[in-house]
């Protein structure tokens, strides 16, 4: 009698990338029993991010296949040998920076920088054994998934899991990109080029740090109205006015104390640059593709001062953020619903991507 070396677990539907480009499609997927240091967790939501487009078309690497989904909340099943601080029963984030405690960066008190994160060591497996690889360690268009339990932050229970689980990934990165990295003030004035999930979360982040100006500038002025619920004091459509002047000239001509560059091209970057008061503070949060560079005069780069800088996952450490943030959320004073544009069901994410590409969304949700 043969033996299948595959292991025993729980089967369900999930949202599958096969091929480069391809249409997703609703597969039959494994999901392991936890081993040592891992956790199931049935997913009540999860939100359609451009990362899960972007390994879709291969832009980020090509282990297909790929299961996609990674902006999530959910209800931890089962938990491995060696799990503490987690339990069935428990209502979760997601989060795919699992600090180790240990590294160089966690031993200096700076976890959000943690240079070795976990993820689950199990992987899932289509019904024919090939095994999957999870979406930035997660892979949550899926009815549950299987990730190390440093993965799981513990919330309340009483946030809607559709808006819960945005902070997951791009609502972070952009309240993150103006809390933790722009270190937002009281009274600051603040601008964010790109409106659109990242980019409306920094105008959010910008309100809740206090800013006593906030100006939200995008190209597609169907993005700004957005802005504008989530604080924006000001709001700039970028076809028919220069970001750098529109600033400035909201600025008393001096530029702002920190833009956030949500979009991630060269020239937005230099824009961010330029519109900043002198020792003012840049920070780019949107992703560039491999082949973008940015080119500076260097005089400029020394006489500006400041600080240019890049927000990974919004600096962010979930076990100290996720649970104040959703707190704020029940209080009325962070709207995590405003980012939900529609709710939907796993077979319909290839058609939220089309939503997304065309920007007639500020994010799609796949709910239970």
């Amino acid at each position: 009698m043969s033996h299948d070396p595959r292991p025993a677990g729980r089967t369900v539907r999930a949202v599958v990338a096969r091929e480069k480009n391809a249409p997703v499609s609703l597969e039959t997927v494994v999901v392991p029993d936890p081993g040592p240091g891992e956790a199931r967790v049935e997913v009540q939501a999860c939100g359609v991010c451009h990362t899960d487009l972007h390994y879709r078309e291969g832009g980020i690497g090509d282990e297909f296949p790929y299961l996609l989904g990674h902006e999530a909340a959910g209800v931890v099943e089962s938990v491995g040998e060696g799990v503490a601080g987690l339990e069935p029963g428990d209502f979760v984030v997601l989060n795919w920076r699992a600090v180790c405690g240990r590294c160089r960066a966690c031993a200096r008190g700076r976890p959000w920088y943690c240079f070795d994160t976990a993820n689950a060591a199990q992987p899932m497996r289509l019904e024919d054994g090939t095994a999957l690889s999870p979406a930035l360690g997660i892979g949550a268009f899926a009815e549950a998934t299987l990730v190390a339990a440093g993965q799981c932050t513990r919330v309340d229970p009483a946030a809607d899991p559709a808006a819960a689980g945005l902070l997951g990934c791009g609502v972070m990165a952009g309240l993150g990109a103006a809390i933790n990295t722009g270190r937002v003030g009281r009274g600051d004035t603040v601008a964010v080029i790109g409106c659109g999930g990242v980019g409306a979360a920094a105008v959010a982040g910008a309100r809740l740090a206090g800013a006593a100006r906030i100006i939200a500038l995008d190209v597609d002025a169907r993005k700004l109205p957005w802005a504008a619920r989530l604080g924006a004091t000001d709001t700039v459509d970028a076809r028919e006015q220069a970001p750098v002047a529109a600033i400035r000239e909201r600025t008393g001509g001096f530029g702002a104390d920190v833009v956030i560059d949500a979009v991630g091209r060269p020239e937005t970057f230099r824009q961010a640059f330029y519109a900043r008061d002198l020792a003012g503070t840049a920070v780019l949060v949107g992703v560039p593709t491999p082949e973008m560079t940015a080119e500076l005069p260097l005089l400029d780069v020394f006489a500006r001062g400041g600080v240019l800088a890049s927000s990974w996952y919004g600096d962010c450490l979930p076990s100290r953020d996720f649970p104040m943030l959703i707190d704020l959320y029940l209080q009325g004073r962070l709207d995590l619903d405003a980012f939900v544009s529609e709710r939907i069901a796993l077979d319909d994410v290839e058609e939220a991507f089309d939503r997304m590409r065309k920007g007639s969304v500020l994010r799609s949700v796949v709910v239970r």
